[in-house]
């Protein structure tokens, strides 16, 4: 691991707005409109809920839930944010992220469940959801076609149009410059699908966000083809990334982030091999920093998170122990991640290496995904 200096970390601004507090346990009602910070889901109790997160790592209930959640994705133009049901997933939670309260709640369309993950469009007015074909009955389980379902946000999240994701298996999707990038699974590792598979079919297909219409695809060549591509992040200026997970527990060092260029191609970022194996085949969530400028992704798996240079050169990891959640942290060179044991750390990242800078514990059992706010 690459550890930051202190002037790295000086120059880099990671050591100011250091949380102050601990947990004293429980969760923490906000006492003010959440407008910057988090929003994330966990286990909390019993049951589930989305969450909020403030600058000084506080967490508060926001909607609970009657089964685990998987992505959550914020509003860019007012309070709401919509939380998607786990793959299978049946329900997805419309919510109040500033001051809590479930406003809606939707199903995935006849004959489908959710991928776990849906996104607004830049206006938003609608919000689109990856679901998956699921027949019902049937002794052999099955993928499934991908169906991108189109909903009006002003309609109770109501279906107004339908587009084919472009393969099996999608998890999943966001706006990306002119297209909408679509991460189709395939075959999705650790689940009766994969029990005697060696290759998902998965890859990369690029919508017209206008009209649903296949304008690019990327594929993975033929000796990375028991990676299932599965999350994606951008970095508002035409950058795309997708984190993928292995379907073969071999011992074969394979790369497990890659850039989405035009058309969607695909380039492998670099890391040693030894850092590809301490993945353990599975990468959970991928950010990009504020600036763009650095890339990092969070393997529960791995209990580590990764850091790299945009530009796809390894800089080093920070040990997080069951870490998935991960976003953009305050400032440039930042990132915020969060653990199923309760822990928000904050990372600083530098050309010299990477090293956590805050850490808070005591928090809910966060789950796999967190959105920035502001």
């Amino acid at each position: 691991m690459a550890a930051l200096s202190r002037r790295a970390l000086l120059a880099a601004g990671a050591l100011a707005a250091l949380p102050g507090r601990a947990f004293a346990g429980g969760l923490h009602a906000l006492d003010h409109a959440v407008e910057e910070g988090w929003i994330t889901t966990a286990g909390i109790g019993e049951g589930f809920a989305a969450v909020a997160v403030d600058g000084d790592f506080a967490a508060a209930e926001r909607a609970p839930s009657p089964g685990r959640l998987h992505g959550i994705e914020p509003s860019p133009t007012g309070p709401l944010a919509v939380a998607v049901g786990r793959r299978p997933g049946h329900v997805a939670i419309v919510f109040d992220r500033r001051h809590g309260g479930e406003v809606a709640r939707f199903a995935p369309g006849a004959g489908r469940v959710f991928s776990g993950h849906g996104r607004f469009a830049p206006d938003g007015a609608l919000f689109l959801t990856n679901e998956i074909e699921r027949p019902a009955g049937g002794a052999v389980p099955t993928t499934g076609r991908g169906v991108v379902a189109v909903r009006r946000a002003d309609a109770g999240f109501a279906i107004v149009a339908e587009w084919a994701s472009g393969g099996d298996g999608p998890h999943d999707l966001m706006r990306s410059g002119a297209a909408l990038v679509i991460a189709n699974g395939g075959v999705e590792p650790n689940t009766p699908e994969a029990r005697d598979a060696e290759a998902t079919g998965s890859g990369i297909t690029l919508l017209d966000p206008a009209t649903g219409a296949a304008i690019g695809e990327g594929r993975l060549s033929a000796d990375l083809a028991s990676l299932s591509l599965r999350h994606l992040d951008r970095d508002g200026r035409g950058g795309t990334l997708v984190a993928a997970q292995d379907l073969l527990k071999d011992g074969v060092a394979r790369p497990l982030l890659f850039a989405i260029g035009a058309g969607g191609a695909l380039t492998p970022f670099d890391a040693p091999e030894a850092e590809w194996r301490a993945l353990r085949g599975y990468v959970g969530s991928v950010a990009y920093d504020r600036s763009g400028r650095f890339v990092a992704c969070a393997s529960p798996r791995g209990a580590r998170v990764s850091v790299w240079q945009a530009d796809g050169r390894y800089l080093g990891f920070v040990p997080l122990n069951d870490g998935c959640g991960l976003a953009a942290g305050p400032e440039a060179g930042s990132f915020v991640a969060t653990s199923g044991y309760g822990e928000v750390v904050r990372i600083a990242a530098a050309r010299e290496g990477v090293a956590i800078v805050a850490r808070r514990t005591g928090g809910p059992r966060y789950d796999n995904h967190m959105a920035a706010l502001g």
